[in-house]
C-alpha cells in the first residue's frame, strides 16, 4: 500500500533519550484529558520509573492513561510497574504475556516493537527509543544512541488510528469489557507547520509490506546518497540488491552499523554480508562509541525515515512497528548531519578489502551464523527470497 503523505505537519528530530525524555515527560505533565503509549521496554530503571510517575499522576488528576507493552521486551513490567500503575487508574496491559510459555510456532514471534505516544490528540511521539535510561545497555560507557520524532499537525490522525486498532484487539484478545475506548479525545487534524509526512506500520494484515516497500521504492529512486543507520541489520536479497544496484548507478551509499557486541550470533550473521556490500561501492561505518538502536535513513537529503523497525526479517516481516517518512530537506539535512557527526566521532569505517583480509575460519564462523539465522527465519514460516 503506497504511504499517504499529508502536509501542515510541525516535525521536530529527538536525539537518544536526552532529548527525548524531557520532551514526552512535559508533554504527560500538560496532559488535560488523555495519555496513550506503547513501548517493546519498560524498563525499572530511573527512566522508566519517571515515566512510571509522569502517567500515574497523570491519571490521579483525571487523565484517561492507557498503556501497553510487549511481554517480551517488557517481562518484569507486569511486576514493577503495572501493579502501581492499576492502584493509580492507569490502564495497563501485557502484549502477549504468553511469551513466558515461549514455543518455536511463529505467532508466538509476533511482537509489539513500536515506540508511540499520543497526548491529548495534540502532540505524538514516533521513533525507536524505548522506555528505559540510556546508560541502561550492554555497554555502559556512554549513551545510547537513537531517534525519534515529535509530531503536530495532521499526521496525528493515522498515529491516533493505529494506537486504538491495536488496543482493541488486544481487549477483544483478552474479552476485556473493562477498558473500552470510552471518553475519546479526537486527534487535531489542524494544520501546525509545513512539512510532508506520512505514517506507517507493520502489521500482520494489510501492512505487511508497508515499511520495507518504503524504503525498497525511495533506494530504487535516488539519484545521489543514500545514509542507512540501523541497529540490527539482516536484509534479504531483494533489498541488498536495491543498494547494490543504486551503488553501480553511482549513488553514494552509506551504512552505519553497530560496533560494539550484543547477540554475537546476530552480529556475526551482519558481518557475512560486508564483503558484498563492500566490494559493490556501499561504505559501511561501524558505531563504537556507544550502543547504536537507531533505526534511520536519509536519502538524497529530501527523504528521511524515523522509527522502530530494524532493516531484519524479524522486524520487516514479524513485529508490529511504526515508522515516520518525511518529505521535507530541512528535516532530512539535520537528521543526515546528525548521522555524520555519529560517523566522524564514533565510528570507524571498515576499509574496501577488510573481509578478505579476515582469516578463512573468521569468514566461515560468519557465514554458518548467516546460515543458522536464515533457517530460524525458515522455520518461522517467513523465508524466502527477501
Amino acid at each position: 500500500m503506497a504511504p499517504e503523505f499529508l502536509s501542515g505537519n510541525c516535525l521536530r528530530l529527538l536525539n537518544s533519550g536526552a532529548e527525548y525524555f524531557p520532551a514526552l515527560l512535559a508533554a504527560i505533565g500538560e496532559a488535560e484529558r488523555e495519555v496513550h503509549l506503547e513501548s517493546y521496554i519498560f524498563e525499572d530503571d530511573e527512566t522508566g520509573r519517571a515515566v512510571a510517575a509522569a502517567l500515574a499522576a497523570a491519571a490521579r488528576r483525571g487523565v484517561v492513561v492507557r498503556v501497553l507493552v510487549d511481554g517480551f521486551g517488557a517481562p518484569g513490567f507486569a511486576q514493577q510497574h503495572q501493579p502501581g500503575l492499576l492502584a493509580a487508574g492507569v490502564q495497563a496491559l501485557v502484549y502477549r504475556p504468553e511469551i513466558a510459555r515461549f514455543r518455536l510456532r511463529r505467532h508466538r514471534l509476533r511482537r509489539l516493537h513500536r515506540k508511540l505516544a499520543l497526548i491529548d490528540g495534540r502532540v505524538a511521539f514516533v521513533g525507536g527509543i524505548n522506555v528505559i535510561d540510556d546508560f541502561n545497555s550492554p555497554h555502559r560507557s556512554s549513551p545510547r544512541y537513537d531517534y525519534a520524532v515529535r509530531v503536530e499537525g495532521p499526521l496525528l490522525v493515522p498515529i491516533q488510528k493505529a494506537l486504538r486498532r491495536l488496543w482493541e484487539v488486544v481487549l477483544w484478545a483478552r474479552l476485556n469489557r473493562r477498558y473500552r475506548l470510552t471518553r475519546l479525545v479526537e486527534a487535531s487534524g489542524a494544520a501546525r507547520g509545513e512539512q510532508t509526512a506520512a505514517f506507517l506500520v507493520r502489521d500482520n494484515l494489510r501492512h505487511r509490506r508497508d515499511i520495507e516497500r518504503a524504503y525498497l521504492d525511495a533506494i530504487g529512486a535516488a539519484r545521489e546518497e543514500i545514509v542507512l543507520a540501523n541497529a540490527y541489520f539482516l536484509p534479504g536479497r531483494r533489498f541488498r540488491r536495491a543498494l547494490r544496484v543504486a551503488a553501480g548507478r553511482g549513488v553514494r551509499v552509506t551504512i552505519l552499523l553497530q560496533g560494539l557486541v550484543e547477540y554475537r550470533l546476530l552480529h556475526y550473521a551482519t558481518q557475512a554480508l560486508y564483503g558484498n556490500l563492500l566490494a559493490a561501492g556501499i561504505r559501511i561505518f561501524e558505531y563504537q562509541r556507544s550502543f547504536l538502536h537507531a533505526k534511520v535513513a536519509v536519502i538524497d537529503r529530501h527523504w528521511a525515515t524515523v522509527g522502530s523497525s530494524n532493516i531484519d526479517p524479524f522486524s520487516l516481516l514479524l513485529a508490529r512497528e511504526a515508522n515516520v517518512v518525511v518529505l521535507d530537506r530541512r528535516f532530512a539535512e539535520e537528521l543526515e548531519q546528525s548521522l555524520a557527526a555519529a560517523m566522524r566521532d564514533g565510528a570507524r569505517e571498515l576499509p574496501a578489502d577488510s573481509w578478505q583480509r579476515q582469516p578463512w575460519y573468521s569468514r566461515l564462523l560468519r557465514r554458518a551464523s548467516y546460515s543458522l539465522l536464515r533457517i530460524f527465519v525458515g522455520i518461522s514460516g517467513y523465508g524466502g527470497k527477501r
